[in-house]
């Protein structure tokens, strides 16, 4: 994801420079002669803005206030902004976006008298990143989001603010949360329909002119057999794999456990994309519930 937004900065025209703990992505990068450092703190010390996209929430605790992290400089540092694309929990946006209020910057820009931070993540996936056409949901002030809006979109096709620190992180896990009840609902109903000898095709095709139309099957579907170039047609290789999408539950359950709201639908749906990772299918696309799950035919 990180590698494929940085090119398209590049193609934007933007002065890039990378770092990656994958030595195999930094010589692709230094081979096409953009430059490469050693640490998060020496991109820092030549940027005026930092973009961060990571695994999980301890990487970006570790990227931005670990050793030779971006904040590692003594609470004064170069970039007037820092944008976080990873997929975390809001605790996690809100605690780094205060962290780095609490420092000054180096230098005063025209348009920043002290850094900034933005809870950017994204929507698309991998194939999105590599066209840039993600979709940003962003957190934090609407004066850091409006300077940044530009940039974003060298990246993507759509940014949408939904309000301070830690709102981007809250809107993307909600949608991820929503995203795999659906993707089982959809699942469930076309193994019924199997099971009660209605073909998936044509339930596909009723869904999709009915109320239960959704992205799940009318962009996405689970069914192998039934659309091309998604992952069921591939045996759900590629996409967006379970284990990912098991990870993202969990933050959606672990923050909805912190403010006292029970999620039954958002606890199921972990659940079963937990059994999934056991069973062997963590990088399967999540799609993949519809036969390891539900035990659904293809269609012939």
């Amino acid at each position: 994801m990180g590698a494929h937004m940085a090119r398209n900065l590049v193609m934007a025209g933007y002065k890039v420079t990378v770092h990656d703990v994958n030595e195999n992505t930094m010589k692709k990068f230094s081979d096409d002669g953009i430059p490469t450092k050693l640490s998060p703190l020496e991109v820092s010390k030549s940027s005026d803005v930092v973009i961060t996209m990571l695994p999980s929430s301890a990487h970006v605790l570790d990227v931005y206030n670990g050793r030779n992290g971006l904040l590692a400089n003594g609470g004064c540092l170069g970039p007037w902004l820092y944008i976080d694309s990873s997929t975390v929990d809001p605790q996690t946006s809100r605690k780094i976006s205060m962290d780095i209020s609490r420092c000054t910057l180096k230098e005063k820009k025209a348009y920043a008298e002290k850094p900034m931070m933005l809870d950017a993540p994204v929507s698309g996936g991998v194939p999105a990143a590599e066209a840039g056409k993600l979709t940003f949901m962003v957190g934090g002030s609407e004066e850091a989001y409006l300077a940044a809006k530009p940039l974003l979109l060298s990246m993507g096709k759509k940014t949408i603010y939904c309000g301070g620190a830690g709102n981007g992180s809250v809107a993307k896990i909600c949608n991820n949360m929503a995203m795999a009840i659906s993707m089982l609902g959809v699942s469930e109903a076309f193994a019924l329909g199997q099971n009660l000898g209605i073909k998936a095709s044509v339930l596909t095709d009723i869904f999709n002119c009915s109320s239960a139309r959704c992205w799940s099957s009318d962009t996405y579907n689970p069914v192998p057999g039934v659309m091309m170039d998604v992952p069921s047609s591939r045996n759900y290789d590629g996409g967006f794999t379970s284990k990912l999408m098991t990870k993202d539950l969990d933050l959606a359950m672990a923050s909805a456990s912190g403010v006292g709201f029970n999620c039954p639908f958002g606890s199921q749906a972990l659940e079963i994309y937990r059994k999934l990772c056991a069973d062997g299918c963590e990088l399967k696309d999540f799609s993949c519930a519809f036969r390891h799950n539900y035990a659904g035919k293809d269609e012939n």
